[in-house]
């Protein structure tokens, strides 16, 4: 259950990244998403040698469970981290390429970046950078001559909005760099948590498992049943 919870994360991660990856320049971000991903396939096979040692009580299988136990904990304190450097960086990569995907946006035959934007600005409900007015200095603000800003720009609620700066009361007022920022903070964030949630459970499994180890080494009336000995 905690490796499937875990590559969840790691997955939900990926998939959001890749909703707003137009606003990233650094790949190495979803570094913390790939290890909680590997560390979930991996806590899935040790969580069945766990089983199989415990029932079974073998001392060498319960202490390599705890070995690798040991080592998937100190890969979870890496993610952890991680997660907290990468979500240092995460306002300074927004600000660094937000401006030159705004520049590039082409209303008329969106490319993939356009059609970030509007994503961005329809999820979020924001409006340019800092707000709506970031449009006017865009290369496609100055060659459709309209005096409008993209559709993704209207408030949902209004069914007759044409995106016209004269009517700035049906645009979203807020700008998407501090939403995107938030937004992407707090995708960091759970991969954080999970990572610190399932550090404490690795902590669990370990001192179950030798508590087993502690109990088995020191009943040597049941080891001699196990082994095929004549005691009662």
């Amino acid at each position: 259950a905690a490796a499937g919870i875990l590559c969840y994360v790691g997955a939900y991660v990926f998939i959001t990244y890749d909703d707003y990856d137009h606003f990233f320049e650094d790949v190495y971000t979803l570094i913390p998403a790939v290890i909680i991903i590997a560390v979930g396939t991996l806590l899935f096979i040790i969580g069945l040698i766990g089983c199989c040692a415990t029932i079974r009580e073998s001392r060498c299988g319960l202490a390599t469970f705890v070995i690798i136990l040991l080592l998937v904990f100190v890969t979870e304190v890496v993610v952890v981290v991680l997660g907290y450097i990468y979500r240092a960086k995460v306002e300074d990569e927004v600000d660094h390429s937000i401006q030159k995907v705004y520049n590039g946006y082409n209303g008329t035959n969106p490319d993939a970046a356009s059609r970030a934007i509007d994503y961005v600005q329809r999820q979020l409900r924001c409006c340019g950078i800092h707000n709506y007015s970031d449009w006017e200095n865009t290369v496609w603000f100055k060659q459709t001559k309209n005096n409008s800003v993209p559709l993704s720009c209207c408030k949902a609620t209004l069914s007759n909005c044409t995106g016209s700066l004269t009517r700035p009361m049906d645009l979203y007022s807020e700008g998407c760099e501090a939403l995107v920022v938030k937004k992407l903070q707090e995708i960091m964030m759970y991969v954080i948590w999970a990572a610190l949630a399932f550090a404490a459970i690795q902590l669990l499994g370990m001192l179950c498992a030798c508590i087993v180890l502690c109990r088995r080494s020191r009943d040597p009336a049941y080891e001699l049943l196990i082994t095929g000995g004549t005691y009662a």
